[in-house]
């Protein structure tokens, strides 16, 4: 991944595969803006870092279940999102690209 910034990452969703070198979270993210909930749910499991269970979370709370949306921003210990699922989606995004 070279550097992307969030309107090149939005921009790769028109491809077929997320950009090479995403980490699990922004891949999770990547196919979520894909419209695949359940491969984004794959790829935020796959490491339970802090990033992992930040958009596993988030993922829970745009399916709506919020019990379990709550425990995971509990073991990721932020506090839960008041924003739409959409300004969450990009501020995860923003926050996991400047990551690298």
């Amino acid at each position: 991944m070279d550097n992307l910034d969030l309107q090149a990452f939005r921009d790769s969703l028109a491809e077929p595969q997320p950009p090479v070198g995403l980490s699990p979270a922004l891949e999770a993210l990547w196919w979520d803006g894909k419209g695949d909930w359940n491969k984004a749910h794959e790829r935020a499991q796959e490491h339970e870092n802090r990033a992992g269970m930040h958009v596993h979370a988030y993922l829970h709370r745009k399916e709506g279940d919020q019990s379990n949306a709550e425990y995971w921003y509990r073991r990721c210990d932020i506090v839960p999102s008041t924003l739409t699922v959409d300004e969450e989606w990009e501020e995860l995004a923003r926050a996991l690209l400047k990551q690298g």
